[in-house]
């Protein structure tokens, strides 16, 4: 899949997969399978890191995840997170972010919000970087929207959220995540946009849809929102090898001879 790829499969109503990973051994896994692209998100710093949220996420940290992912999933179409204020703190700033994500392996960058964005995402793109748009719940303005909590569920919110919409694909952005939305507003953007939607918990009417590894999973039973649907359950299998593996050391059952060398 390319840039190209996306705004062809909206056109032609195909779906597109995208899923959220941040190591090189699920990237390898990952380009083993269908799946269209992978996102390296913001996420990280609560997944991989144990922060409470993703404004701890740093530009180091991305790179480095970022590398990670491109070197385990070279044949993928990667789009990375500009980090928590990458983009708020004056154009240098943004651009060198930009800079070394791209450097580290990303196709494209996503940006989160929408007005105080655009005159930034316009110049990314003309300065020749895909750029991926990202509205309804923005995790990185979690304390400003006071929790994780559908978005845009009254009319005058909904309104504004197709307007942002609109004025992210005038920027240029080749595609939107719509995260937490009611289903209707989803469905709504989605055939107004000439860009392709990519949806998490934005109903099914979208272009396409994203989750996080990890939780597709199963791997945090504790995580369990509306919009996941958990396709395996890698804790339990996960869990299980470990204690079967503990108990053939106690009971001396492992390693056999033929495990071991002559």
């Amino acid at each position: 899949m390319n840039i190209l790829t996306f705004n062809k499969r909206k056109i032609d109503k195909q779906k597109i997969s995208m899923v959220t990973c941040y190591d090189h051994w699920s990237a390898k896994i990952l380009n083993e399978t269908e799946v269209d692209c992978i996102l390296v998100g913001d996420s990280l710093a609560v997944v991989m890191h144990g922060f409470e949220s993703t404004v701890h996420a740093t530009v180091e940290m991305m790179e480095l995840h970022v590398a990670a992912v491109a070197r385990g999933a070279p044949d993928k179409f990667i789009i990375a997170d500009m980090p928590f204020l990458s983009c708020s703190r004056g154009l240098e700033v943004a651009l060198e972010t930009v800079y070394r994500l791209m450097q580290a392996g990303a196709n494209a960058v996503k940006i989160e919000g929408d007005t105080h964005q655009v005159n930034l995402i316009q110049h990314i793109v003309e300065a020749g970087v895909p750029v991926m748009g990202h509205l309804g719940l923005t995790p990185q303005s979690i304390h400003n929207l006071g929790g994780h909590k559908v978005q845009a569920k009254d009319e005058v919110q909904a309104s504004k959220l197709i307007d942002g919409a609109k004025a992210l694909e005038r920027a240029g952005c080749f595609a939107i995540v719509l995260e937490c939305i009611p289903t209707k507003l989803g469905s709504c953007v989605s055939q107004r946009a000439s860009i392709p939607t990519i949806g998490i918990g934005a109903g099914p009417h979208t272009d396409g849809q994203v989750l996080v590894l990890h939780d597709l999973l199963g791997v945090n039973p504790e995580f369990s929102p509306k919009f996941l649907r958990r396709y395996a359950d890698s804790h339990s299998a996960i869990q299980n090898a470990v204690n079967t593996f503990h108990h053939d050391v106690v009971e001396r059952a492992f390693p056999s001879l033929q495990e071991s060398y002559r």
